[in-house]
């Protein structure tokens, strides 16, 4: 098979941003990524609050971004020990927090592998919640700009997969497939293709969902609803998404009805955001009913 430049992508990136001089500690683009995540999520919603003259001081969007930023990380890496490798952790506890693995060798540095979307989004939104509370914010009108800005914000984190070579997509004969070394599964010299599903969840779940969001605010039932339609709209480009991504090797597609672990979080994010929705309508009603 004659590969494409398309299709050899992947090896132009190590993943490696750079390495800190003289102690040699190697910084992820994956870890950077989080960085322009969090600045891109704070722009977003400064500039929306200020062409929208909301009212948002920088002084209280530091204060929540600070509760934000806790929340995703910790929330992340206690998703991924829960959602995904329960067993392992409970056998391994000091590896949820500490980045150094033991073998017959010693000890060694390795990093915090591991962090679960749906863990961060959790405890994120519990996180904020306590922070606007403490700052004496709108929980309800500040989450409905925070989740406005997450679509874009995320892009960072799935473009940051890609730059690694993780979390590919499973085989395809397509000319839109990409060969990643990390799948181990074949050589240059006779290739297995595999889907960039990274990029289909940088575009869908980020992009695209972000012009989707921001534009259904602009009616007036939806405007104050971003939080549901956000659960709904990332859980169904996700879900469908999962389809091509290849799942985690030691989970495989061993859900209910054949699901994959993040389709089946998904789901729980659709329904989730649906039940929500549907109770948002029924307050408005009800008290319109009284007027």
């Amino acid at each position: 098979m004659d590969l494409s430049w398309w299709n050899l992508i992947p090896t132009y990136f190590d993943g490696i941003a750079f390495t800190i001089p003289f102690v040699g500690f190697p910084v992820h683009w994956y870890g950077v990524m989080y960085i322009f995540a969090f600045v891109t999520a704070y722009l977003t919603m400064w500039k929306i609050s200020e062409k929208e003259k909301l009212g948002y001081t920088k002084e209280q969007l530091d204060n929540i971004f600070t509760w934000i930023i806790a929340g995703i990380l910790l929330g992340a890496r206690l998703g991924y020990v829960f959602f995904y490798k329960p067993g392992y952790y409970l056998s391994n506890p000091l590896e949820i927090i500490l980045p150094f693995t033991h073998d017959e060798l010693g000890s060694h540095f390795a990093g915090i592998s591991g962090m679960s979307y749906h863990g961060g989004l959790i405890l994120g939104i519990i996180f904020f919640c306590i922070g606007a509370k403490r700052n004496k914010l709108d929980v309800w009108k500040t989450l409905n700009l925070a989740m406005l800005a997450a679509p874009l914000a995320y892009t960072w984190g799935r473009w940051g997969n890609f730059i690694n070579g993780e979390l590919f997509g499973e085989a395809t004969t397509s000319a839109i497939g990409m060969w990643f070394p990390l799948a181990h599964d074949s050589t240059l010299a006779n290739p297995i293709l595999h889907h960039p599903s990274q990029l289909y969840e940088m575009i869908f779940e980020g992009i695209i969902l972000f012009v989707v969001l921001y534009n259904l605010r602009k009616i007036p039932k939806l405007h104050d609803k971003i939080p549901c339609l956000y659960l709904m709209g990332y859980g169904l480009f996700r879900f469908f998404i999962e389809f091509f991504r290849k799942p985690d090797a030691h989970l495989g597609r061993v859900d209910l009805f054949g699901m994959s672990r993040g389709q089946t979080l998904c789901s729980v994010m659709i329904l989730a955001g649906l039940i929500w929705m549907v109770y948002l309508f029924y307050k408005e009603k009800k008290a319109g009913s009284k007027q």
